[in-house]
Order: C-alpha cells, then sequence, then structure tokens
C-alpha cells in the first residue's frame, strides 16, 4: 500500500474514529495542542509511512524528523514484507499442518494431521498422552487452540468425535511441550516463548533483526499479547531479557505482575542456539525471507512452535527500549540496500 493511499483511508470512517481516539490519548501524554496532532499525524503518514498507531506506540510526537525517519513503521514493513516474501508460498507458514510438516525437524514434538486421520491413527498418536492442544489449520492470536486432557472424555471414541467435530474446526493435535524450568518460572500456565525475526539478506545469509520474549499472564495459558500477555527485549549477545516488558495496551512492567519475578536481566536458556536454529530454519524455504519464529525452550534446547511470514515490526521500538529514539530501519537498510 502507498503512503499516499494510506494517508486517504486514515481520513475514512472507523479509521478516523480511530484516529480521533489516538490524538486525544497523545494529547493527554504530552500537552500538545489536538489541531498540530491531527496534522502532524498525517504528515508522519506521508513522511514516513507511519500510522496513527506508530505514532503513539513509538512516541513519534516526542521526535524530530531525523529520529523519525529511523523507524521501521506500518507502510516500510509491508514494503519489506513484499520485496522478500513470495505470497505464493506464504500458505506453508499459514497453515499448520503444512507447516508442521515442512519444519519437522524443527519442531521436537509428535503431532497429528487430522485431516489425513482416521480413529485408528488418532488412538495411535494418544498412546501414551494423557493431555494434547489442538489447534485450528489457520488461526491467529491464539484463537481456537484448546488444550485436551484425556480424563474430560469417557473414551479415545468420544474424544475422537470431539476434536473431529466441524464446528471445532481443529486442523492439527500437537504433543504436550515441557519447557524449560528458567522459561517457566516467568509464568507456569502458559509455554513461554522467544519471537525471533529472521531476515535473509540478498547474500543468502540469515540474520537475526531481533528477539523478544513472550510470557502469559493472568491466568491463560497462551502467551499471545492479544491475550493479556507480555513481551520484553533479549539481548542477543547475554541472552537476557535487557528492557521492560509491555502488554498490547502498553502497560509496561519491570517485574512479572502474575509471578512477581524480577524481568530486566533475567538469565533465558539457550537463547544462542534458538537465534541460531531460526537462521537455518530461516533458508527451508527460500521464496520466505523475511520471518518471525515462535520458539519455546525445552529442557535440553530450542524448539520451533511456528513461523509467521508477516512478522511484526514494533516489539522492538518502542520507547522503553530505544532510549536514543532509533529505529531499526538503519540495521534494515544495512543488510537490504534497495530497501
Amino acid at each position: 500500500m502507498s503512503r499516499v493511499k494510506y494517508f486517504f483511508q486514515m481520513l475514512t470512517g472507523a479509521r478516523f474514529r480511530k484516529m480521533a481516539d489516538v490524538i486525544n490519548r497523545v494529547h493527554d501524554r504530552c500537552g500538545k495542542n489536538k489541531v498540530f496532532l491531527f496534522f502532524d499525524i498525517l504528515n508522519c503518514a506521508v513522511r514516513y509511512g507511519a500510522g496513527y498507531y506508530d505514532y503513539i506506540i513509538f512516541g513519534f510526537y516526542d521526535m524530530n524528523a531525523k529520529q523519525r525517519k529511523t523507524y521501521v513503521t506500518r507502510t516500510i514493513n509491508k514494503k519489506i514484507i513484499m520485496m522478500l516474501n513470495d505470497q505464493a508460498y506464504s500458505y506453508i507458514f499459514d497453515e499448520k499442518n503444512v507447516f508442521n510438516k515442512r519444519f519437522r525437524a524443527y519442531l521436537r514434538r509428535d503431532f497429528l494431521d487430522l485431516g489425513e486421520a482416521d480413529a485408528a491413527a488418532f488412538c495411535t498418536f494418544m498412546d501414551g498422552k494423557e493431555s494434547i492442544i489442538a489447534k485450528p489449520n489457520v488461526a491467529e492470536s491464539g484463537k481456537g487452540i484448546e488444550k485436551l486432557d484425556r480424563a474430560s472424555f469417557k473414551d479415545l471414541s468420544e474424544m475422537y468425535a470431539y476434536v473431529k467435530n466441524p464446528e471445532k474446526n481443529f486442523g492439527v493435535l500437537e504433543e504436550l511441550i515441557v519447557q524449560h524450568p528458567d522459561m517457566a518460572k516467568l509464568y507456569p500456565l502458559a509455554v513461554n516463548t522467544m519471537r525471533i525475526v529472521t531476515l535473509v539478506a540478498p547474500d543468502g545469509i540469515a540474520h537475526c533483526a531481533y528477539a523478544v520474549c513472550k510470557m502469559g499472564n493472568e491466568g491463560k495459558f497462551v502467551d499471545n499479547m492479544e491475550n493479556s500477555g507480555l513481551a520484553c527485549p533479549i539481548d542477543q549477545e547475554t541472552g537476557k531479557i535487557c528492557g521492560v516488558a509491555h502488554t498490547s495496551k502498553l502497560i509496561n512492567y519491570d517485574t512479572h505482575p502474575y509471578t512477581g519475578i524480577p524481568l530486566i536481566g533475567y538469565q533465558l536458556p539457550y537463547v544462542k542456539e534458538a537465534i541460531e536454529m531460526c537462521k537455518r530454519a530461516a533458508l527451508e524455504v527460500p521464496q520466505i525471507k523475511y520471518v518471525g519464529w515462535d520458539v519455546c525452550i525445552m529442557p535440553d534446547g530450542p524448539a520451533i512452535i511456528e513461523g509467521n511470514d508477516f512478522p511484526g515490526y514494533d516489539f522492538y521500538q518502542l520507547p522503553e527500549h530505544t532510549p536514543d529514539k532509533i529505529g531499526l530501519l538503519p540495521y534494515y537498510r544495512s543488510l537490504l540496500p534497495n530497501l
């Protein structure tokens, strides 16, 4: 989407109402005139490809032009995706049954494609398992995922009927992940993960753009931001959490609000191994060169949960994580000269 096209979309219907809400919130934060903020948001849309959401989460209202131009914004991120990812191959990442088969070597857990499974295959899969995870083939933000306990059903026939119910829309069953004790300590009710974003440069070398730790919260069994989860940046060299955690509502925490664990400086296990694994995985589908990987850490090392060929760009550019007010764009341009 061009910056000019996005500019006009911002002025229509629901988007304009959301922009008005952002203007009010920014005004409450900085006290700047609302009319000024309105035109400044439009200016940022045209000059930097920034949406009104970018404007508030990155703190553009408190930056000069030189600083603003260093940020990967909504439009720039979309441009990178269009440059690096052939949409004809997106299905490999979008459909969980396809992804699991393609990246089987990186999953390190048993799974079953329900589209190909009969009752006998299901019973074989369930052998020795007391609980499993059921996922839709296509889903976002943890929606539609269920943890199923064998004990909740009369027998395996009843459980099989449940997972095959078209209304549930399950596509894949997966073995439960046992996470590393140091990951579970952060929040024991969910599998806490690392989001590792890789980018394959024109020379064919995979790079890690950034890594963040995602944690569950509020009694939920998933770590997605849309389900009250938290995210905080990871230092790639030390493997430690190096900044405050934030929620989808941009509330910041230096200790986990559910467990009380201090976050900044917390040593995460197997970070370098996880990054190297994602760099290898990044080369598996040459047509998709820009991916956000969700990685779990087991007691003996990392494993991939899923890959997203439309990776986010906001995690590592929030004001609390960029005190110098320098975004990721200079780094991306060092890898992609044509960006």
